[in-house]
């Protein structure tokens, strides 16, 4: 892959230190906004017990969670578009503390759903979004990367809070853990979001830089009402439905199916099977987000698609497949994990490489909508599956099907498509 020298280009130089800076910036903000899906898990044990509630009927919080999250994400991309991200970002860090500083006071499913579900879902789909969005305009020339590092920040950022949360639990309750918690994420995620900003003349100087050490024109800048008629967006919107819905169903069940597997409260190395399976995966899943973005820049979005994919329907099966083995059991939901982050860099980079820059935040938005059906089949659906099958198998069985048929749909349908889109272009 070809480098950009940004000694030609007296603004990109500007650009050039600035951006490293943004891309700081949005990382934090990622990781003040993450526990609220990725500790989930360990909430639902203590919630259920203090509500008096059944499983499917508590993950609907999550669900609401994530539907929300993805489901304002256009209007949310527009808005920062127009006033900016500072102000936005800012405002979804602050509610995504408040949501957790009113669970801690909710006494009924329906103050659950508003606080922890609503006001979370809304908070962190601001911040998520427009972080997103705005990294991969700063990154024109590491597009995979960039987004990949920010969407790190949101996978690997509770890797900081699963163990002290797990303990606060334990001594604080539930209620206490929500309130220190959330007052916590909205601090540091409202300190680090005053200094984002829309790159402005130097991004032109990037673009041009980009252009002429690939050789290639950029990508046509479609609207978002212009790009909703291609039936190409739709055949992206499909196949990450499909990948949030397989991911979804782990991470949102994964407290719950350990203990039925029977390995959550052995030893793995002397530490607990579950919290460190979470620590691990929380490290792969964000690992795998720049790692896959990186490798997307050089091997093409639709190749690295198919590889990373399939890996987790494979280690998914495995997984499976050595259920009553503890070290196995940690070991391969890292690897699952591992499958399944990179959605959240890969996508958005092969959005905007597809339909241009200039719409990209509001553009994503749209996409993003799928996550939000994805949480659907992977939250309470996947619950009731299992309630109504009384076992795990078929869930797995959907989650590893739904893989291998995005990679396949990637390399024999996606890659010709957009190829095709691109030439017409």
């Amino acid at each position: 892959m070809n480098t950009v020298n940004t000694s030609a280009f007296p603004h990109a130089r500007l650009a050039e230190r600035h951006r490293w800076g943004q891309l700081a910036l949005g990382l934090v903000c990622m990781m003040a906004i993450s526990s609220p899906q990725y500790v989930w898990t360990l909430m639902t044990k203590p919630l259920m017990t203090k509500l008096g509630v059944a499983l499917p009927e508590l993950q609907v919080t999550f669900s609401i969670l994530v539907l929300l999250q993805a489901f304002f994400s256009p209007v949310q991309g527009a808005l920062i578009d127009r006033f900016g991200p500072r102000t936005l970002i800012s405002i979804g860090t602050v509610l995504t503390g408040l949501s957790w500083l009113l669970a801690s006071h909710a006494q009924s499913m329906l103050g659950l759903y508003l606080t922890y579900g609503g006001v979370g879902g809304i908070g962190t789909g601001i911040v998520y979004v427009g972080v997103v969005g705005l990294m991969v305009r700063w990154f024109p020339d590491r597009r995979g990367f960039a987004a990949g590092v920010a969407a790190a920040g949101y996978g690997m950022g509770a890797i900081i809070t699963t163990f002290p949360i797990s303990a606060s639990i334990v001594t604080r309750g539930i209620d206490g853990t929500l309130e220190l918690y959330g007052f916590l994420f909205a601090a540091v995620g409202l300190a680090a979001s005053q200094g984002l900003r829309m790159p402005r003349s130097e991004s032109t100087d990037l673009h041009d830089q980009t252009e002429a050490a690939t050789g290639t024109r950029p990508a046509p800048d479609y609207r978002p009402a212009q790009m909703l008629r291609t039936p190409l967006f739709w055949l992206m919107f499909v196949m990450m439905t499909l990948m949030a819905t397989s991911g979804l169903m782990v991470t949102s069940q994964m407290a719950i199916f350990s203990a039925d597997f029977g390995v959550s409260k052995m030893l793995v190395f002397g530490l607990g099977a579950l919290p460190l399976a979470l620590t691990i995966d929380r490290f792969t899943n964000g690992l795998t987000r720049p790692l896959f973005g990186w490798i997307s820049d050089r091997a093409g979005r639709e190749n690295t698609m198919a590889f990373a994919f399939a890996l987790e329907g494979i280690a998914m099966l495995l997984w499976l497949l050595t259920r009553d083995d503890a070290v196995l059991f940690v070991i391969l939901s890292g690897v699952v994990f591992f499958g399944w982050g990179e959605i959240f860099s890969l996508f958005p980079s092969t959005l905007t490489d597809t339909f241009g820059t200039r719409n990209a935040t509001a553009n994503y938005g749209w996409l993003y909508l799928s996550f939000g059906i994805g949480s659907i089949f992977g939250g309470p659906l996947a619950a009731l599956l299992h309630q109504h099958t009384n076992s795990w198998i078929p869930v797995f069985g959907c989650a590893i099907a739904f893989d291998i048929t995005t990679a396949v749909l990637a390399i024999f349908v996606l890659k010709p498509a957009r190829t095709r889109f691109l030439r017409r272009h």
